[in-house]
């Protein structure tokens, strides 16, 4: 009898609605079916497709007829509000869009760049450095570096990340000179690296804007202003009051130091030469296999008939053969991720920080190389590194204000 009553007592509502909804006006009905804003909603209502469902439906119902999933009640519960983003978009549903982590934490993102360049590009020169001290063959480690990162860039090609960009000849014929360059830069680097000190051919390397400046000037024609040049002469003095005092220096560490400032100068050069449509990661990547091309005929000639006859054998005596190839292969590994991470950090800022980054980096390298090896340096020297990494912070601070105006003016 109570479940009879329960039914007649709501179909006599649902009677009483239908009659109301006839006799109600065409524009009332319109007002009471149009769709309203998603919202807070009080009594228990819930929104379906933007309406209202009225909950006096529902009152004098017998809960026990109340629909039920795996013996439980089902409960009609409140939606949240809808944020007013959504609302602005005609959504019919409510709730907040979430910021995606790399925008909500970009520059803890961006520092964390830093943090893995600087980190890699640390390691790589002391790794390095202690290979040197007990396999003092630069030309061959140099070719294991590219060795091994053109075999990491093979294997990402293979699983598609990245997936290899198209090369024809013509672009092939632009970066055969700048894979030259970078061959040439990088042996001088690691010939310098294992006759120097680290921190005394890094000092050597901060002359590198100098010859970049000099090459823009009288190769490429372009006018460098006075307050540029005049930015580069702490750099030449504090080099060359490192270099006149420094404990480890010899005329080799020197002169390959300084060969591998204009190799890379001109890399430079022909990389604005080069520039295509294709990303840094596959333009890097060919860019090594060109330089590993290059590098092996000199590595094999000047230092294949010694490796050969007693190099060999005496480094697996000192070392194991176990940690002479996982050695090369570490270095190998960092050599190239720290100039893939390099390329992918400056990617993501301006030029200003870009120059501030890699004065830091230069800093970061010389410090920890000398307390990690102990090298002692006289006052001069550790006066005239510093001299010349401020000289080379003021010119990349001046150097990336004019490209920022520069760029600015252009996009006005």
């Amino acid at each position: 009898m109570a479940l009879t009553g329960s039914i007649s007592g709501t179909g006599s509502r649902i009677s009483e609605l239908l009659r109301l909804q006839r006799s109600t006006p065409a524009a009332s009905i319109a007002v009471l079916a149009a769709p309203r804003p998603a919202g807070n909603v009080s009594n228990g209502g819930n929104l379906i497709s933007g309406r209202q469902l009225c909950p006096s439906l529902f009152q004098g119902i017998n809960p026990s007829l109340i629909p039920t999933v795996a013996g439980k009640r089902k409960i009609l519960r409140p939606i949240a509000a809808a944020a007013s983003s959504s609302q602005a978009e005609g959504s019919d549903y409510a709730g907040e869009v979430p910021v995606p982590f790399t925008v909500k934490y970009q520059a803890l993102i961006t520092g964390s760049f830093f943090f893995l360049w600087y980190f890699l590009n640390v390691i790589f020169n002391i790794l390095n450095k202690k290979i040197y001290n007990y396999f003092p063959y630069p030309y061959f480690v140099s070719v294991i570096h590219l060795f091994v990162g053109v075999v990491y860039c093979l294997v990402s090609w293979l699983v598609g990340l990245p997936k290899r960009a198209p090369i024809d000849s013509k672009i092939l014929k632009l970066l055969i000179p700048v894979g030259i360059c970078h061959a040439l830069g990088h042996v001088t680097s690691n010939v310098s690296f294992a006759a120097v000190a680290v921190s005394f051919t890094h000092t050597i390397k901060a002359l590198e804007p100098f010859f970049n400046a000099a090459a823009s000037q009288f190769i490429l024609g372009q006018q460098i202003p006075f307050a540029l040049w005049l930015s580069l002469a702490p750099v030449v003095i504090g080099v060359s009051m490192a270099s006149l005092t420094e404990l480890s220096f010899n005329w080799l560490g020197f002169i390959s130091a300084m060969i591998s400032n204009i190799s890379f100068t001109y890399r430079s050069i022909y990389s604005k030469k080069a520039m295509t449509d294709m990303d840094s990661t596959n333009l890097y990547a060919y860019i090594s296999i060109i330089a590993l091309i290059v590098c092996i005929p000199p590595a094999i000639i000047i230092e294949g008939p010694q490796l050969l006859q007693n190099g060999f054998n005496d480094v697996i005596a000192k070392v194991g053969l176990t940690k002479f190839i996982t050695d090369l292969f570490w270095v190998g590994m960092f050599y190239h991720l720290y100039n893939q991470v390099a390329t992918n950090t400056l990617e993501r800022v301006a030029p200003l920080t870009h120059a501030v980054g890699n004065v830091l980096k230069r800093v970061f390298v010389i410090g920890f190389s000398i307390v990690v090896f102990g090298n002692k340096i006289s006052t001069q020297t550790g006066i005239g590194t510093c001299i010349a990494i401020a000289g080379v912070a003021i010119y990349s601070y001046i150097k990336a204000k004019m490209e920022e105006e520069k760029r600015k003016t252009n996009t006005a």
